[in-house]
């Protein structure tokens, strides 16, 4: 017992030790990336070192130790399934590079920045939701990915059961919509696709301002062209009206500020140009025959009955 608690104390004061060193040679040089790694191997490397300290304080005769370690295997498989799986899945999560903190994901229902990867749970700061988008369960109030300030901690093993949609790895951007509806027969309707080009052209990412080395990158893994990067403004045909939506590049945060400097630059030149939108209207085809009398005429009516 006495060297058991040793070892504990041992233990945080290594622990105490790394963590401060680590703050040194990370300082505020290393990236996002670097300091991850950083950390996940300071934890795993006092992980390993308390387990073996452990073993060697309890089990100096390896036969002892084989059969006590059957029984606590069977015992925890049994008991902590769900505590081994989430283990489990962490090490699928650094091998597999399926995200890491700072990135933008949804996991199980949970759409957010990581901001912390333990060995049993990831913390997410929640972000909201655009309209349009698949329904997350619980509601969230947040009509936009910005954050909703709730902090939501997410166990690894999610990872086994459903998907995991990373907005930022291995490719910074994402593809955005904004949809605009117009009426049938409006005369400025080519007017009004060039508007809204010019408005995404203006706002969105520049695809000169991507480099061409995740250009062919993008295109040799992905199969995406060049072309893809480029705003365009796609028609359809609905019920009541014309629908003009425009498909531009964005990056993963801030797409709200971008959809609403554009949103004001049409409204305005749709102002200047006389370009009218359109909205659900209802046309009265019918309507029963209506008669109104005076309370006069009701009190003789009444006596003549």
């Amino acid at each position: 017992l006495l060297l058991t608690l040793g070892l504990i104390a041992a233990f945080f004061i290594l622990r105490y030790g790394l963590t401060a060193l680590s703050r040194i040679l990370i300082g505020g040089r290393a990236n996002e990336q670097t300091r991850f790694w950083i950390q996940q191997s300071v934890s795993l490397a006092l992980a390993v070192i308390l387990i073996v300290g452990f073993l060697s304080v309890w089990f100096d005769d390896p036969s002892r130790l084989t059969v006590v370690a059957g029984f606590i295997s069977a015992g925890l498989a049994f008991a902590l399934q769900k505590v081994i799986t989430s283990v489990a899945a962490y090490f699928v999560i650094l091998r597999g590079q399926i995200f890491r903190v700072g990135d933008r994901i949804l996991m199980s229902g949970v759409r957010g920045d990581v901001i912390s990867l333990g060995f049993t749970r990831t913390t997410i700061m929640e972000m909201g939701q655009p309209p349009g988008e698949r329904p997350d369960d619980p509601k969230v109030w947040i009509k936009s990915r910005q954050f909703t300030g709730r902090i939501v901690t997410v166990t690894n093993d999610k990872i086994f059961d459903n998907p995991v949609f990373n907005y930022s790895r291995g490719f910074p951007y994402i593809w955005e919509e904004l949809t605009i509806s117009i009426k049938y027969g409006e005369k400025k309707r080519k007017r009004a696709e060039e508007i809204i080009l010019e408005a995404a052209q203006r706002h969105a990412v520049d695809v000169n301002a991507v480099d061409e080395e995740t250009i062919e990158r993008m295109h040799r893994e992905y199969r995406v062209s060049k072309a893809d990067f480029k705003p365009r403004v796609y028609c359809r045909l609905a019920d009541a009206w014309i629908e003009l939506s425009v498909r531009f590049l964005a990056r993963e945060h801030g797409s709200r500020d971008v959809k609403d400097k554009m949103t004001r630059r049409i409204l305005d030149a749709f102002e200047a140009e006389n370009v009218e939108f359109a909205f659900p209207t209802y046309e009265v085809v019918g309507a029963p025959t209506v008669k109104l009398i005076s309370s006069r005429e009701e009190q003789i009516l009444n006596n003549g009955n």
